[in-house]
């Protein structure tokens, strides 16, 4: 111990040096440090101000309440769109036509079978007959491309119309 004090008293003006030069430099480091956290605090408030001097907070807030109306609006959207696709679904989406002339003493195709179906076959077929003195309408149900009553050809070929119209949108 004794000689470790021999030693300071010997280097004191040596160790008062390094002392000193440690403690600059420190001090140094500190004013450093500081400079960069104002640059890091004047940098943070800005950014929190956000543009055209707004409250970043308060712009983000702004932002959720819109994220959020547009989220409740996707959900109208999406829940009108599976209730027009149920309706879609019973709709008549395929229709057809034959035309033809029912007796022999009336000119042009004046007869007709119109098939009137949804995209499962099952809707009505409308026929109407021209004749000379009179016109005759009858309407038959169709379930799945069929119907309980008896059909005329002009009528089977008018829901085989509609149906491979059916089929070639599938």
């Amino acid at each position: 111990m004794e000689q470790a004090l021999i030693f300071i008293q010997d280097n004191n003006d040596i160790l008062t040096l390094i002392a000193l030069s440690v403690a600059a430099i420190s001090l140094l480091l500190m004013f450093i440090n500081l400079f960069r956290a104002g640059r890091l605090v004047k940098k943070y408030k800005m950014m929190m101000r956000g543009a055209q001097g707004q409250d970043l907070e308060k712009m983000l807030s702004s932002y959720m309440t819109k994220v959020d109306a547009s989220l409740a609006k996707t959900e109208e959207v999406r829940q009108a769109y599976t209730e027009i696709m149920g309706m879609a679904k019973n709709s008549i989406q395929n229709v057809a036509v034959v035309r033809y002339n029912a007796f022999d003493d009336t000119g042009s195709d004046l007869s007709f079978a119109v098939a009137l179906l949804d995209h499962r076959g099952n809707g009505l077929v409308i026929s109407s007959l021209f004749g000379r003195n009179e016109t005759r309408t009858y309407a038959k149900p169709v379930s799945n491309g069929a119907s309980d009553y008896l059909l005329s050809g002009e009528e089977e070929q008018a829901i085989k119309k509609a149906l491979n119209k059916a089929l070639n949108k599938g």
